[in-house]
């Protein structure tokens, strides 16, 4: 038996509405979609969101990130 690709290590468990989202990105990446852009506020947990998703697709994914930095003056 081979060890799983991803294995999410968290002390966190998914909170607020991240267990539908998690249930409806997956069901998308099931019925075929190859591609998902997911959105939100800073903090809101799209990462950990994600991660929840790779670890239940076990398949390898391809992830990018863009950073803004906020200049304040």
């Amino acid at each position: 038996m081979s060890s799983p690709l991803f294995h999410l290590k968290s002390k966190y468990s998914p909170a607020w509405d991240q267990g539908s989202a998690i249930k409806s990105l997956k069901k998308y990446v099931d019925d075929g979609h190859q591609w998902q852009t997911l959105w939100g506020v800073t903090w809101s947990g799209k990462t950990f969101t994600m991660a929840n998703i790779i670890e239940q697709m076990e398949k390898p994914a391809l992830i990018s990130l863009i950073t803004r930095r906020l200049q304040l003056n």
